[in-house]
């Protein structure tokens, strides 16, 4: 199991010289989230400041950019990191695209099988010369001309990861994508019995292996050298949990556990006018449901924790880690995992 890092929560006011101390730790790779900061112009100072370190969005918003747009910036990332670069992308929700990013919104799976595809035939001609003749339901890229077409570079077209929570994302994943990356609100159960069952109906349909598509976790982690630091890691991460479970789309992880009232008490609580509704809500999660979707353990028995719980299940961990917690917190997990 390789360990990552989340780049943007560990300093984006010196994104260089955080890739170099998290290269120089051990860490296999650095993902940048489209949140509250670009994603990619955090990757290219990470990339250019490193020599081993794999960079990669986690994620970006497919939808609310153009294929061609992404696919330059993605090919001009895999040249500057010399292939060290990762796509991942993400669909977002409806609201999100129509209504922050003013683009079109459609059913996400057949939308995102067909962007994947535009942004390879994008790439394609590229570095092989093929005429550009992608024509889609949603897309369409049929002019390219030797001005606007970059020169090919050795490393290639960068892997394709796809984020997804449902079934069905994550069956495409299987089909088209090189890397799936599961939500960190997710149970070592629904890995097992929902997420990559489906992963492998997309893989079987589109004759490939589970060696093909790496599956990457962004996992919940409470952990503390205090009894201080240990209950307000705990507290940041049940809010998270309760934020989260409040919301219909990742109720079916719930569920699979029997905890469909407590799915129901958040979402009303979400939704009412109470002011300290976001405390309440933390304070429905417990210990045992904290204890499943979060690994708790000190950090010197993270290691041997998250082999137990993720060993088969996932082939790259990033901790996910809802609180303030300084990079040598980790020092014992990754090295327990390199």
């Amino acid at each position: 199991m390789l360990l990552d890092a989340a780049l943007l929560s560990t300093g984006i006011d010196d994104v260089a010289g955080t890739a170099r101390d998290l290269e120089s730790r051990g860490y296999a790779g650095v993902w940048a989230s489209e949140a509250d900061h670009d994603p990619f112009l955090p990757l290219l100072s990470a990339g250019q400041a490193t020599t081993r370190l794999q960079v990669g969005t986690a994620i970006a918003v497919a939808f609310a950019r153009s294929p061609m747009t992404l696919a330059m910036t993605a090919h001009d990332l895999q040249r500057y990191t010399r292939g060290r670069f990762v796509l991942g992308l993400g669909s977002q929700v409806k609201p999100h695209v129509e209504r922050r990013f003013s683009m079109p919104w459609s059913a996400p799976v057949d939308r995102m099988r067909e962007y994947v595809a535009a942004l390879r035939a994008i790439w394609t001609a590229w570095q092989d010369g093929t005429p550009l003749r992608f024509r889609g339901e949603h897309y369409q890229h049929t002019l390219m001309t030797p001005m606007f077409s970059p020169p090919a570079h050795e490393w290639g077209a960068p892997p394709v990861y796809l984020a997804a929570v449902g079934p069905h994302m994550t069956r495409l994943a299987g089909e088209v994508a090189d890397g799936l990356l599961a939500h960190g609100f997710t149970t070592a159960r629904y890995l097992r019995e929902r997420t990559l069952p489906a992963l492998d109906e997309g893989l079987a349909g589109a004759g490939r292996s589970r060696e093909q598509v790496t599956v990457s976790l962004a996992g919940l982690v409470v952990s503390g050298t205090t009894d201080a630091e240990r209950a307000e890691a705990a507290a940041a991460v049940k809010a998270t949990i309760a934020f989260y479970g409040s919301t219909p789309a990742y109720r079916p992880v719930l569920e699979l556990h029997g905890w469909e009232s407590l799915a129901d008490d958040l979402h009303r609580l979400s939704t009412s006018r109470r002011e300290d509704k976001w405390t309440a809500m933390r304070d429905l999660v417990d210990e045992e449901v904290l204890g499943t979707f979060a690994v708790v353990a000190d950090p010197e028995d993270l290691g041997a924790a998250l082999r137990q719980r993720y060993t088969g299940l996932v082939d790259r961990f990033s901790v996910y880690a809802s609180y303030p917690a300084p990079l040598e917190r980790w020092d014992p997990l990754v090295a327990a995992l390199r």
